[in-house]
């Protein structure tokens, strides 16, 4: 199975910009710079931007499963983006075909149960972002 959903589309309606890996953001871990390169990541400070990528926790990150890097997106990303303040973490499985959203609420994630084909989608962080979770897969 396939991500096919273009998420790139969405954030210029809400004057954000969304951005596909290979772009580099830039966070903190126990006071050590840390680079990632999300699959997608949605920007709504400008002021983050650079010529190197985004200096700062994006609004929204999405990151898709793909075999070996799961334990990197369950559980190293996952504290990672909690700690720096990733208002929002979605992780896509694309095997199973579900989505697990994560919102941050006083510095902690809070999370929905898992999202699957036949349920819709809808971001916290962009309420206007909706979707049935089967039409994001081929």
């Amino acid at each position: 199975m396939e991500f096919k959903w273009d998420i790139l589309q969405f954030p210029e309606r809400k004057n954000c910009k969304a951005y596909a890996a290979p772009f580099d953001v830039r966070l903190n871990n126990s006071n050590q710079a840390t680079v990632v390169q999300p699959d997608f990541c949605v920007i709504c400070d400008f002021s983050k931007l650079d010529h190197k990528g985004c200096n700062g926790a994006p609004d929204l990150i999405i990151e898709i499963l793909s075999p070996g890097n799961t334990e990197n997106e369950m559980k190293i990303k996952y504290d990672l983006y909690e700690e720096n303040g990733v208002k929002e973490y979605w992780i896509v499985d694309t095997e199973l075909q579900y989505v697990l959203i994560h919102s941050l609420k006083d510095g902690k994630y809070s999370g929905l149960k898992p999202i699957v084909n036949s349920d819709l989608i809808n971001s916290r962080q962009f309420p206007d972002l909706k979707f049935l979770v089967g039409e994001i897969f081929e």
